[in-house]
């Protein structure tokens, strides 16, 4: 059973969705010297750990508050027409 579940979760984490991203001339030179010194060898792994790492950050510093009440947030996405 346990063989099962194991490929249930690894066929929910495939990466099935694509994203283009376009960069200008000196933002892919900024692109190549980084990953040169840095030796990434995988540019897509590692832009999208990049942006996820944003993200789950951003996600964290607006997070609801129990004792305070904050403007709109990703959680308290009111709508006021």
């Amino acid at each position: 059973m346990e063989g099962r579940r194991q490929g249930y979760k690894e066929e929910k984490l495939k990466r099935t969705n694509r994203l283009s991203l376009m960069l200008n001339s000196r933002e892919m030179k900024a692109l190549g010297i980084y990953c040169n010194r840095f030796r990434v060898k995988n540019k897509s792994e590692f832009l999208r750990e990049t942006i996820m790492k944003a993200i789950i950050k951003r996600f964290e510093e607006e997070h609801p508050t129990l004792w305070e009440e904050t403007d709109r947030t990703l959680f308290n996405q009111e709508k006021n027409y």
